[in-house]
């Protein structure tokens, strides 16, 4: 992204902003001029009554590596400039250069999930191989045998052999994911969260509350319906059993312009998020939740979020998670391609 350039008036007040400053707030110029900064962008104090100071006295400073929000989005981490320039009534005001610099991290961290994703399946799709070809054999032996036993009551021990056989080939069926090609068809993202938005709340305790935030903006695109489907019912199912008897869950809509995932920048991505205000993740677990068989559920099989991670790799998206005590949010990155 470039340079995001805000200028402000003696008042704190925006009186220009630049394109790049505009995919920043995740607003539009028309809408912000004339607004207080505060209104468009969260601030530490400390920060702020520095640019307070600089705009009185009229002096330049800069400040690195500091975390602002723009509201209604994540936090980012930006080295900020600030320069005082003269209005044309010759007030004073200041120009502020935002550069973000956890863009480069955050791009780095995405390619290492998405390669840590590949090393875990190459290794389930070695590991399937090696247990599979027993597997089928020793069903087929038990289904021999079956038919060899002269008692009936005996056959009940080869029945559940096979049984448990078949449990084992469905659960490493599960274990690698989807293997067919996904199918693209024209979809409304809206359409399909409003769906699972209703599979929650007929799910929900009565004093869960399940709220939705969309930006009208997004438009259709090209996707596969019913395995998006299966990925925000996997992750809304895990905020709903993380919430219990009470709670809130937010589903949020967003989009990004020039965002790279896996090191490919698209133009268009939507920014899809569930958020929940349970107990959070446990952050031994943050860096290794999209693991197969990783899980912070009593009883959980910890395929669920693997395989929806592989179902996104496959739709050329990504889920992101971040997670503290009362706020957890699973992003899911999803590209528009327009339809």
């Amino acid at each position: 992204m470039a340079t995001a350039v805000i200028a402000i008036d003696d008042g704190m007040r925006i009186d220009y902003l630049n394109n790049a400053a505009e995919q920043l707030l995740g607003i539009s110029a028309r809408k912000v001029l004339g607004q207080r900064l505060t209104r468009a962008l969260t601030i530490p104090d400390s920060l702020f009554a520095r640019i307070r100071i600089a705009l009185q006295a009229s002096q330049p400073f800069t400040d690195r590596q500091v975390s602002v929000e723009p509201h209604g989005r994540d936090p980012q981490v930006v080295d900020l400039y600030l320069s005082p320039y003269r209005q044309d009534d010759s007030r004073p005001g200041l120009i502020l250069e935002i550069n973000i610099i956890d863009r480069p991290l955050r791009i780095a961290r995405d390619e290492a999930i998405l390669a840590q994703q590949e090393h875990a399946r190459s290794l389930l799709r070695g590991l399937a191989h090696e247990i599979k070809n027993p597997l089928g054999g020793l069903r087929g032996a038990a289904q021999l045998l079956d038919r060899q036993l002269p008692d009936a009551e005996l056959s009940e021990y080869t029945r559940i052999i096979i049984r448990e056989a078949d449990r084992l080939q469905s659960l490493i069926d599960r274990m690698l994911g989807p293997t067919s090609r996904p199918r693209r068809d024209v979809v409304n993202l809206h359409e399909v969260l409003e769906h699972v938005r209703k599979i929650v709340i007929a799910g929900a305790a009565d004093d869960v509350q399940v709220r939705f935030d969309y930006d009208p903006s997004i438009p259709e695109c090209l996707t596969d319906r019913d395995r998006l489907v299966q990925v925000l019912l996997n992750i809304a199912g895990n905020a709903l059993q993380a919430l219990d008897e009470s709670g809130m869950i937010i589903f949020r809509s967003r989009v990004v312009s020039n965002f790279t995932i896996g090191g490919t920048l698209h133009p268009l991505v939507a920014c899809v998020q569930i958020i929940d205000d349970g107990p959070g993740v446990p952050h031994t677990l943050l860096d290794q939740i999209f693991y197969p068989m990783v899980t912070g559920t009593d009883g959980g099989t910890g395929l669920g979020l693997s395989i929806a991670q592989s179902i996104m790799n496959q739709l050329g998206g990504l889920i992101e998670c971040s997670s503290e005590p009362g706020n957890t949010i699973f992003t899911v990155l999803i590209p528009l391609e327009i339809a």
